[in-house]
């Protein structure tokens, strides 16, 4: 009784204006705000960053979005103009001029993640789940103090998310209740890119430079730049490609991979492979489709010689079309086309 009487005072000292008070603090806590990371190359922002501001849009309808880009020269500023009208949402996009960018290494992108985080208090980070994603995040995740979500498929609302385990066979879904912020890195063959609007020009955000005055540059990295190394060829990028023509280890050798690369030329369409055949050497690791590779959802995906790993079907079973060529009428990748 004693507790009852105490807690009855309690509640009358509480005055209405304190209580709205506390209202307030609670809505104003759980507005929303993100940064979204964002690739360039050759002066233009690629696809699956567009796909990520997308999935950021998803968040809440009162979001605003700031962009980030990174790397130095005039490559970069072009690509910042291209991105300030990649989406209307977009309502700043922040620019990191230096020559510690001119690679994306994790080491100096995760402290511009921080110093951004700091300064901005976004209550998201998000980023596409490529390689570039999947090497800054953890790192920026680790100086943030914070738990990253991989591989969000979709955003049920600011805090819940639904993303695939067991290589795909299952989806799960994750409530976020860490400290902010919330870091995700989004799967862009979930979060399609729309159209540009033709009017897209007249919705430009402004562009803002990050002090990196206080960046301390003087830090050693555990890293270093060694070289790229890319095909040159007028093929779609395989990420975002309509048609996929994917070659397996059943093609037996590189110089027999090369009808894989024709037929693609012939059909505008982008060069895959399993993990077994870049494994043989029969082409680069940047061609590898699958759970440790690329994650592509084409109009058409055609197989040859592929019998269906688990960790390949988890890059491809969200293909619209599957067709396969394959002698053995038993292999797991029928499965996924019944």
């Amino acid at each position: 009784m004693a507790g009852v009487a105490a807690l009855r005072a309690l509640r009358k000292r509480i005055s209405p204006s304190f209580t709205s008070q506390i209202i307030a603090f609670t809505s104003n806590s759980r507005s929303i705000s993100t940064l979204v990371l964002a690739e360039h190359e050759g002066g233009a922002i690629k696809p699956q960053s567009v796909s990520a501001v997308k999935a950021a849009k998803s968040l809440s309808n009162d979001n605003p979005i700031s962009l980030l880009l990174a790397g130095s020269g005039s490559a970069l500023h072009e690509a910042a103009a291209n991105a300030a009208s990649c989406d209307p949402s977009v309502s700043e996009v922040l620019v990191a001029d230096s020559d510690e960018f001119s690679h994306p290494l994790a080491e100096p992108w995760a402290k511009l993640i921080h110093l951004v985080q700091r300064k901005g208090g976004y209550s998201h980070v998000i980023t596409a789940s490529g390689s570039f994603g999947k090497n800054i995040l953890p790192r920026a995740a680790a100086l943030l103090d914070v738990s990253p979500i991989t591989d969000v498929i979709e955003i049920s609302d600011p805090h819940l998310f639904v993303r695939p385990i067991y290589a795909g066979n299952a989806l799960c879904t994750v409530r976020y209740t860490g400290a902010g912020p919330c870091l995700l890195t989004v799967r862009s063959t979930s979060f399609p890119v729309p159209s540009i609007l033709a009017d897209s020009k007249s919705n430009e955000a402004p562009i803002t430079q990050v002090d990196l005055s206080t960046f301390g540059e003087d830090s050693v990295g555990k890293s270093r730049y060694v070289k790229h190394t890319s095909q040159d060829t007028e093929r779609p990028d395989l990420g975002n490609a309509r048609v996929v023509v994917t070659g397996g280890r059943a093609l037996k050798s590189a110089e027999n991979f090369k009808m894989i690369e024709k037929l693609a030329e012939k059909l505008g369409a982008a060069v895959g492979a399993t993990r077994a055949a870049v494994d043989a050497g029969y082409v680069l690791n940047d061609l590898q489709v699958g759970q440790t590779g690329k994650i592509v959802a084409p109009e058409l995906y055609m197989a040859f010689g592929v019998s269906g790993a688990i960790q390949h079907l988890a890059g491809m079973r969200d293909s619209k079309v599957i067709v396969a060529v394959n002698k053995d009428a038993e292999a797991p990748i029928f499965q996924v086309m019944a």
